[in-house]
């Protein structure tokens, strides 16, 4: 495999931008190589400056349920594109996009636009704290809400009370408020809601972990959050950006039945543009302004490129309902990457959910952050490189989750499942 012309845009890049790219996992770093620059993508393929040819399970890192360049999406956008990119002004298609959003989401009653998932966290955080006149929130090690300062919190070293910033430049006074607990351990939650009775504004967590690899969550976990935040006046925060139209249409509340006071939104509703979206009880959400005193803006929010390619997606999504057969194939991709485990002898865990999975080098499943930094992250390197020389795309890190797409033939699948016995030998 040649990447010379990647390699030379890696070092021009780096004079210009920090690191010579504009999101550090991009790097490539925690697989000791330089990172790809790609040219073009088109359904379940990505393709690089130097010509190579690869079968995504990337996806943008979510977003592209439907596959690359989607035809649809495509034709929506240059409609859109030729009327204008940007208007500062209210859309009908805004209007369109909250209707079908709180119409799947069973949470949600009303919706803002932002720009990103980080921004929907930030936002979403700000509107617990007024709504409940409460300022400490509860936050879950490994769980990532975007590059918001009172949630860059240290994870992996336990539960903490007092948080400790996990970036230079992040003041430890914008995290003493945010508590840490761990995820699928419902009783470091209770023993935090009961340290800090009255004083919680939300609890806020991804319902299906996939910042540290897949961790779904254990039986009962959900719900006993659920419990703990009614009976002491909490918010119960779903951070959807990643499992919302992913995992389901209704996201990953409609599966396990269990309804947060808000929910937060990006990737699949943007369609592979830059979105983000927070929303939930209309009591609630009639605290943002204009309609109430919490106040956030932002001058991109609804952009009418973004909200296009979203309606366009969520539309196929709804009318093709491709969830179950995207299930299945992961499900078949999961199954043969333990079948070639076991017979290489090679001790692998893979966590699925819907068209969402994770491979973990581990001799038992893991449940949380703490285990997920015990997995063998070595093999997982030396595996990631062999998938990437045999033309398979993965996320360069162990810490990061997988997508099936419905572009992913069966053919893709085959091919993928022919590159592992080769793979798990670091070969």
């Amino acid at each position: 495999m040649q990447i010379t012309q990647s390699t030379q845009l890696f070092s021009r890049a780096q004079q210009s931008i920090p690191g010579g790219v504009n999101s550090p996992v991009r790097a490539f770093k925690s697989v000791k190589m330089n990172p790809l620059f790609i040219k073009r993508a088109q359904g379940s393929k990505l393709f690089d400056v130097d010509g190579n040819e690869y079968i995504d399970y990337v996806g943008s890192w979510g977003p592209m349920i439907l596959g690359h360049a989607h035809t649809e999406v495509v034709r929506r956008l240059e409609e859109t594109l030729r009327k204008g990119t940007s208007f500062g002004a209210p859309t009908e298609g805004e209007i369109e996009l909250a209707e079908i959003v709180c119409g799947a989401v069973p949470s949600v009653e009303m919706l803002r636009l932002v720009n990103s998932g980080s921004e929907a966290s930030m936002a979403a955080l700000r509107v617990a704290r007024g709504y409940t006149g409460r300022d400490k929130i509860i936050k879950f090690e490994g769980c990532y809400h975007g590059s918001v300062d009172p949630l860059l919190v240290q994870a992996g070293s336990g539960a903490m009370t007092l948080g400790i910033p996990d970036s230079p430049g992040v003041p430890a006074a914008f995290v003493e408020l945010t508590l840490q607990a761990k995820f699928n351990d419902l009783a470091s939650v209770i023993k935090l809601a009961d340290e800090n009775s009255g004083e919680i504004a939300a609890v806020i967590l991804e319902p299906v972990a996939g910042n540290m690899g897949m961790i779904p969550p254990e039986h009962g976990f959900l719900q006993g959050l659920r419990d703990l935040c009614d009976r002491e006046g909490i918010l119960l925060i779903f951070d959807e950006v990643m499992s919302g139209f992913r995992v389901d249409y209704g996201g990953a509340q409609n599966i396990f039945g269990i309804i947060p006071d808000m929910s937060i939104f990006g990737k699949v509703i943007g369609g592979g543009l830059p979105v983000g979206a927070y929303g939930g009880r209309q009591d609630i959400m009639l605290q943002v302004a204009p309609a109430g005193p919490v106040y956030q803006a932002g001058t991109l929010s609804g952009n009418p490129l973004a909200v296009a390619a979203g309606l366009t997606t969520l539309g196929i999504l709804k009318e093709e309902n491709p969830y179950p057969e995207l299930g299945q194939k992961t499900a078949w991709l999961s199954g043969e990457f333990e079948s070639a485990a076991e017979s290489a002898g090679v001790a692998l865990q893979t966590q699925a959910m819907g068209s969402m999975f994770g491979l973990f080098f581990s001799a038992e499943p893991v449940k949380n952050y703490e285990q997920a930094l015990k997995t063998d992250t070595e093999q997982f390197t030396r595996f990631f490189r062999s998938m990437l020389k045999q033309g398979i795309y993965l996320a360069p890190s162990a810490f990061e989750s997988l997508f099936v797409s419905t572009a992913h033939s069966e053919e893709d699948l085959e091919r993928t499942a022919t590159a592992f016995p080769k793979a798990l030998r670091g070969e």
